[in-house]
């Protein structure tokens, strides 16, 4: 019998890329997010309904516009924006600049999500820092936010 084991991770988590150890620790934290929102009252929300939480704007957006941010379909956007409605989170408004179309904003319960949300997120990041040390939690945040500012510039 042959002491060799198959290792079945994805070849990118085997060789520790870059994209795979980013992706590793956003899930990681994510997993954290989403199971203290549950704990919270909010156990409909879902890592898919992000898009609709992270692009949506102050006052609202049309749901073409949603798309188009979260880099996804249409029709996409409109389930999780279907979904969220049905939940009472989101509430459709007719667009004051365009009578044929919608803009969706945010109901008192989604507001209250977003909070958590962003409650939940800076919890996730202050034990990043509790685990790996507050330095190299503030190099990587500094490192991150540079990278992000060049993707910026590059547009």
């Amino acid at each position: 019998m042959s002491s060799w084991r198959m290792d079945d991770r994805p070849v990118t988590e085997q060789n520790r890329t870059l994209g795979a150890l980013l992706r590793l620790t956003y899930e990681a934290m994510q997993r954290e997010v989403y199971g203290a929102l549950a704990a919270r009252g909010f156990p409909e929300i879902r890592p898919a309904h992000s898009a609709v939480f992270r692009h949506i704007g102050p006052g609202g957006s049309r749901l073409t516009t949603l798309a188009e941010r979260a880099g996804m379909t249409k029709q996409s956007m409109a389930y999780l924006v279907e979904g969220l409605q049905a939940a009472g989170h989101l509430r459709s408004v007719p667009d004051p600049s365009d009578g044929r179309a919608r803009i969706v904003r945010l109901t008192a319960r989604g507001e209250a999500v977003l909070a958590a949300l962003l409650a939940l997120s800076g919890e996730a990041e202050a034990r990043v820092a509790e685990r790996i040390g507050e330095r190299r939690a503030g190099r990587l945040r500094r490192a991150l936010e540079h990278w992000v500012a060049e993707l910026d510039e590059a547009g």
